[in-house]
């Protein structure tokens, strides 16, 4: 039997499912990721995107922060459109197989496909709210203002998304931890598993079906019940 028609197997079989995605999943719609050769990371700025994208930066040098936000993170964003395996993930669920997603990403396609019930460990570019008095702002007010967005009391509205140097939302965290914990299935797909605390999740997993599909090796290849090394929506519309 080959990789994909066990994973269908099991699929057909289990109806308390969770999936844990990384940047591999919005890659496929257009979304530059971090890390990989054409990512953002190896695109030449006056500073590494991981110092922009940190909140020393978002404090001491704003003006700059909300240029590569808006340009880099928030545009194409919301430019691109959720792929097959958005949609797959959305069908699961409507279905009652999937229980969450849980994801790295913070650009909104998995509720774009359709998707409920979604564990946003890194935040959401479509929430902003105001450093001072925290009213609330979509993206939209956002990506419309010039240069720094301010709030009308005077406060910069930050987005709602976890920059270097901040703790992830501890909520969240176990929130994503309980679905693990108590998976039938949990598949591992686009990610590398590299970045902490998110990739330690994976330990929580107490069942015998841990399947990674991602287009090269991570580090819990090893510990896997099954591996596919190809795109994740290829092989989400194959099922």
């Amino acid at each position: 039997m080959s990789e994909i028609e066990t994973l269908k197997k099991w699929i057909d079989e289990s109806n308390n499912i969770v999936f844990f995605g990384g940047a591999g999943v919005s890659t496929e719609s257009g979304i530059p990721d971090f890390r990989s050769v054409d990512g953002l990371y190896s695109q030449k700025y006056k500073y590494p995107p991981e110092t922009i994208v940190s909140h020393t930066f978002l404090t001491k040098r704003t003006d700059e922060f909300f240029e590569f936000y808006k340009e880099k993170m928030v545009a194409p964003a919301l430019k691109a459109k959720p792929n097959k395996a958005h949609y797959k993930l959305a069908e699961w669920e409507k279905e009652g197989k999937l229980k969450a997603v849980i994801t790295q990403n913070i650009d909104g396609l998995h509720q774009a496909a359709g998707s409920k019930e979604v564990l946003e460990l890194h935040g959401t570019i479509m929430k902003n709210y105001c450093d001072r008095c925290g009213k609330k702002y979509d993206v939209d007010h956002v990506l419309a203002s010039e240069g720094v967005p301010k709030c009308e009391c005077g406060g910069t509205i930050r987005p709602d998304v976890v920059l270097y140097e901040e703790g992830l939302d501890m909520n969240v965290m176990e929130k994503a931890v309980r679905y693990i914990e108590k998976a039938d299935i949990l598949i591992i797909g686009g990610t590398s598993l590299v970045v902490y605390p998110a990739a330690g999740l994976v330990q929580y997993y107490r069942g015998n079906k841990l399947v990674l599909v991602n287009l090269s090796e991570t580090s819990q290849d090893q510990y896997a019940d099954l591996v596919i090394h190809e795109k994740i929506g290829e092989v989400f519309s194959k099922l």
